[in-house]
């Protein structure tokens, strides 16, 4: 395997949930037309953490530690999709091994239609996440670096929606620190904004959008 972003101190000291964690300061470095969508392509490697592009069997691996991790109705469709997502040059679909176990995952789509920034020629990082028994070894802080490094050679802003209910704490809590500030148009539901008043379910599908400025 090639890695394609230049050697950096990405993977922060700071984890998903606030813990002073092994790994080093993220990298500011930019990118010049890094070929990320080559076979094999590895993205960050340091310590025990190894970012890489996805790959079968990460589905069925990803899917099924997220099933014993309790998320019973959990299925492979949505990691299927990023494979061909991936493949197809949609997004570039990532996931972080630890001591060689698939451990998270991450994916930068380039110039996103979806939300309120949709169409303006900005990156959407989609489904970030960490298996449970891999939390607090700093492998959330690298997997955001990497993809804020690389939105950061498509467009100088990034953006992402977080859910509001309490299975998304670490991430509203990460996301503040890292400085994404929310967008003022209030929460969506199903992709589109709720009007005042309306009434909507708490549940994976109602988020709130935040954007960074990358440069």
């Amino acid at each position: 395997m090639e890695k394609i972003l230049p050697d950096t101190d990405i993977g922060g000291d700071i984890d998903e949930n606030g813990a002073p964690q092994e790994g080093e300061r993220a990298a500011e470095e930019s990118l010049e037309s890094p070929d990320l969508w080559r076979e094999g392509a590895v993205y960050y490697e340091g310590g025990k953490i190894r970012i890489r592009a996805i790959r079968e069997p990460d589905p069925e691996v990803i899917c099924a530690e997220e099933v014993a991790q309790g998320w019973i109705h959990q299925t492979r469709d949505k990691y299927d999709k990023r494979i061909a997502d991936h493949a197809a040059h949609r997004s570039i679909s990532m996931v972080a091994e630890y001591e060689g176990s698939t451990a998270g995952y991450i994916n930068v789509y380039p110039d996103a239609p979806w939300g309120p920034f949709g169409g303006r020629g900005w990156c959407e990082i989609v489904d970030f996440g960490v298996l449970a028994k891999y939390r607090r070894r700093g492998i959330g802080t690298a997997l955001m670096d990497c993809a804020e490094k690389i939105a950061g050679t498509f467009a100088d802003t990034v953006y992402l929606a977080v859910g509001l209910h309490g299975g998304y704490g670490s991430a509203q809590r990460m996301y503040c620190r890292r400085v994404y500030i929310p967008d003022g148009s209030g929460v969506w539901y199903h992709n589109a904004p709720a009007e005042e008043g309306a009434q909507v379910y708490n549940d994976d599908e109602l988020n709130l959008y935040f954007s960074k400025r990358l440069r």
